[in-house]
């Protein structure tokens, strides 16, 4: 599973972000997310802050991101809150990197599901790419993560990678995606598997036939 530790808090972290602050684009976007509360609930707007935190550093170090110590404690004090309710919810939401990750985050589901349709083998195929997990891999590009359901059980084997979901994964199917990633080709998301869409059989619908093109009434049916 992912290590939801914080990354040691030392004199060169302190060094490299004790001067951390919002670009005036994200400033923006934060006060836009914390004057969605009544007054005097500020706080509640520390998921999308934390967010904004995290993909600003990505952009700053070309990574996915990730929540230095000194990062949270600004967003802290940007919402007059206790850093500890802050490292609170950071350390709780498996979204937020509690560790520098490479530029691409590799998130295996390893839950029962996605264990059945072979995703020992999808994380066999990571290692065999020089991944480790909860490592940066030698050329920068990748952290291997393993965690628990994402939601795409009828799509197994996925894997997250930064904000996209790859669905049906083989292992071939998995490396193309990720040699696309290197290259600097982003793949098309969702499901792999050639003629499926979405999450409907493969091979196409077997039930509700006619809901395929139109909204289909079967109530005089029933």
């Amino acid at each position: 599973m992912a290590d939801r530790r914080l990354a040691p808090d030392t004199p060169e972290l302190r060094a490299q972000y004790s001067a951390w602050a919002f670009t005036p684009e994200n400033k923006a976007k934060a006060d836009y997310h914390i004057a969605k509360y009544p007054e005097g609930r500020q706080k509640s707007a520390v998921m999308p802050l934390l967010d904004l935190a995290q993909r600003q550093v990505g952009e700053e170090t070309n990574t996915q991101g990730w929540l230095p110590l000194p990062v949270m404690e600004y967003v802290a004090t940007y919402l007059d809150m206790p850093i500890i309710r802050v490292v609170e919810v950071a350390t709780f939401y498996f979204m937020y990197n509690l560790q520098p990750v490479g530029k691409f985050h590799v998130q295996v589901c390893g839950t029962t599901p996605c264990m059945l349709r072979g995703s020992d083998d999808i994380i066999a195929a990571c290692k065999k790419r020089g991944m480790q997990k909860g490592n940066v891999s030698e050329d920068g590009l990748w952290t291997l993560t393993e965690v628990e359901c994402m939601g795409n059980c009828a799509t197994a084997p996925m894997v997250q990678i930064n904000d996209g979901n790859y669905e049906d994964l083989t292992v071939e199917r998995l490396n193309a995606v990720l040699d696309a990633l290197a290259a600097g080709e982003p793949p098309t998301e969702g499901t792999q598997e050639p003629g499926r869409h979405t999450s409907e059989p493969s091979g196409g619908p077997t039930t509700l036939k006619e809901m395929v093109d139109a909204n289909h009434d079967y109530r005089s049916e029933w």
